[in-house]
């Protein structure tokens, strides 16, 4: 197959905003929505901040079997899938005579951690008879895969990527090459839900993740003041599609998948760790048969810590040379929180949305930085964008790079 792999649909459900309308509207005005976490339970433990998805109803939006049977962020997916779908203008007659041909990848680094926290609260008090039957399965990292394929009847390529937080990026090259190999279409992308009790116990020894009371300060990445991130909930999903089959249906092509590239570089020296992104942007852009003065914008991974921001400026330069100085660089995640797997997949809809609107989003609570790199601070700035880089990494060493390229409208 030769034909390019497209985006035709964005669905979000992040903590400023629910559907892609909403998230961007938030996103490019750099609204920062971090505050006290609220969960029930999680008064007295060290993390003070987070991104929360507020006034989201699962129950309008998912059917009660598929709600009792799953995880916060699986009804973040179910829910975000759908919007997809909707954006896409994708619905079951156009596949349902062929659903092998459509299939679904997720990526999930901490699985149903809420669900999973109450089921063993109920081994633990009341015994192993009051532990439901679903706990086997809504934990998984996989269950958000497993029940959009059921839900949706899609019956083709469909997995789960674990690995780390890059594995949202890493996403798109599953899909991707599903759709060389003759699939029509995927849902692909991540949702996450780590602000439960256990799950919040078990992030306290992340390296970089900020403690801080003040929303405003807690998570400043490329600042003198960098002092780590503050998690957060929610997601992103899409269809991709085969572009030609995109074409003969009519729809609208939002951008296209040009090029990714991913490596593992270690967890232990921060320099190393530079390097290795610098090596998959180098092989994403190579993927894309892209220069790197052809990037327009970059979408930085930003964790948020001295090191991690010294060794990400590094190898933005390093890949990009003299123009990685000159190309704006932003993070949208500093107003938002950092979604583990979700976030990037949150960044490449942020990327998308740029692209179309030519405005590269600000960086929240970023004014002084402290690096050789153009961070778009303060408000939007206007620019005329073609190509997009989304940068991610994971704590264990992982490294991904997606380039983006802008759609184009229906062909006559």
């Amino acid at each position: 197959m030769t034909s390019r792999t497209v985006i035709t649909g964005i669905g979000v459900v992040a903590p400023n905003g629910v559907g892609a309308d909403a998230f961007w509207k938030a996103t490019q005005s750099g609204v920062s929505v971090l505050d006290r976490v609220t969960r029930s339970g999680c008064e007295h433990l060290p993390l003070r901040v987070a991104g929360e998805v507020r006034g989201f109803d699962p129950g309008a939006l998912v059917e009660d079997r598929f709600l009792v049977q799953t995880d916060r962020f699986t009804h973040h997916a179910l829910a975000a899938a759908d919007l997809a779908l909707e954006d896409a203008r994708l619905g079951r007659a156009d596949y349902e005579g062929d659903p092998f041909s459509f299939g679904v990848v997720t990526a999930a680094g901490s699985g149903g951690g809420e669900f999973g926290q109450r089921e063993l609260q109920h081994l633990w008090e009341q015994g192993p008879r009051f532990v439901g039957p679903y706990q086997s399965i809504a934990w998984f990292y996989a269950a958000s895969t497993g029940q959009i394929s059921i839900r949706r009847g899609l019956k083709g390529p469909c997995g789960v990527v674990c690995s780390d937080e890059a594995g949202g990026l890493d996403a798109f090259a599953h899909a991707d090459r599903a759709i060389r190999q003759g699939s029509r279409a995927m849902l692909v992308g991540a949702t996450e839900a780590p602000l439960a009790p256990y799950s919040i116990v078990c992030q306290l020894e992340y390296e970089g993740l900020s403690t801080r009371d003040d929303p405003e300060r807690a998570y400043r990445p490329f600042t003198d003041q960098a002092c780590g991130y503050v998690p957060a909930e929610g997601g992103a999903m899409f269809v991709v599609e085969a572009e030609d089959e995109a074409r003969r249906r009519g729809a609208t092509v939002r951008a296209v998948l040009a090029g990714h590239a991913a490596t593992f570089s270690g967890t232990r020296r921060r320099d190393e760790a530079g390097e290795g992104l610098a090596h998959a942007v180098r092989g994403a852009l190579r993927e894309a048969r892209c220069a790197p003065e052809d990037i327009d914008v970059v979408f930085a991974d930003a964790l948020g810590t001295p090191e991690a921001d010294a060794a990400e400026a590094a190898a933005i330069l390093h890949a990009l040379g003299d123009h990685g100085r000159k190309v704006p660089v932003t993070a949208p995640k500093s107003g938002t929180g950092r979604a583990y797997c979700a976030a990037p997949a949150l960044d490449t809809a942020a990327a998308v949305l740029a692209l179309e609107h030519g405005v590269v989003p600000p960086t929240p609570n970023v004014y002084d930085v402290c690096h050789d790199l153009d961070v778009v601070t303060g408000s939007a700035r206007s620019a005329e964008l073609r190509t997009a880089l989304v940068l991610s990494r994971g704590r264990m060493g992982s490294n991904s790079a997606l380039v983006v390229r802008k759609g184009s409208p229906t062909a006559s």
